[in-house]
């Protein structure tokens, strides 16, 4: 009874949070379009990418199934969930600006490059971005192929199971977002993007969602978010 009365805490700290990325996306819409005249570039979410996002919501129910921790697991700490992430995110967000922008394109921008969005606005939709790429790159598929292999064997071969998993998850963004350039930059771009996310996987297994989007925030936090400040009031001024 305990057991069950503990799952099903956690199934509503999936929904809450999950609501909560939600309310913040749309916050972002309404700040977005309220600026939108002051700035050519700016990219902002249509309300039909809200309702896209209801269709993770029937996998926070599922977390535990497939094996996975739910979203505030009360034997996992912030350390796990958080802090650690966070800081594997910003190692890989820190190489990109030096990379990127300091060795590859030293001199100021004239004006916001396409991967840079105007502050604060930057925040409201990097986190929402993040946000919406863990959910279709980590949340739906890994839950399907988890849940799939406890089904297969009863479950012998889950192990198996997630490292496959692992591996086609974590080579989607490089492939989808392959790199223009010369061939040292495509193989940095493509491994990087490769490593970073097999480490959200491996963090997803073992501390849960929140764990696989904070490495992804914390790689948008100096790649996006900071990055953007600085050119956008040190560089375009």
């Amino acid at each position: 009874m305990l057991k069950y009365l503990n799952l099903q805490k956690g199934v509503k700290f999936n929904i809450g949070i999950y609501i909560l990325f939600m309310i913040i996306a749309v916050f972002g819409i309404i700040y977005g379009s309220s600026i939108k005249s002051n700035y050519s570039f700016l990219r902002v979410w249509e309300y039909q990418n809200i309702l896209i996002l209801l269709l993770g919501i029937p996998f926070l129910f599922l977390q535990s199934k497939a094996n996975l921790p739910n979203l505030v697991e009360t034997n996992i700490s912030n350390q796990q969930r958080f802090f650690t992430p966070a800081l594997i995110g910003a190692v890989f967000g820190i190489l990109d600006v030096i990379v990127i922008k300091f060795m590859l394109h030293p001199e100021p921008y004239t004006e916001l490059p396409p991967f840079l969005q105007p502050f604060p606005y930057s925040l409201f939709l990097y986190i929402s971005g993040a946000f919406v790429i863990e959910v279709f790159y980590r949340l739906i598929p890994l839950s399907l192929i988890l849940l799939t292999g406890k089904w297969i064997a009863d479950g012998k071969y889950i192990t198996s199971f997630f490292w496959i998993g692992a591996v086609l998850t974590s080579i989607r963004e490089p492939i989808e977002q392959w790199p223009d350039g010369e061939v040292p930059f495509i193989v940095y771009a493509v491994l990087t993007g490769f490593v970073m996310n097999f480490l959200q996987a491996i963090h997803y297994k073992k501390s849960g969602f929140l764990a696989s989007l904070t490495v992804r925030l914390g790689h948008y936090l100096f790649w996006h978010i900071l990055l953007g400040i600085y050119v956008q009031y040190c560089e375009l001024l």
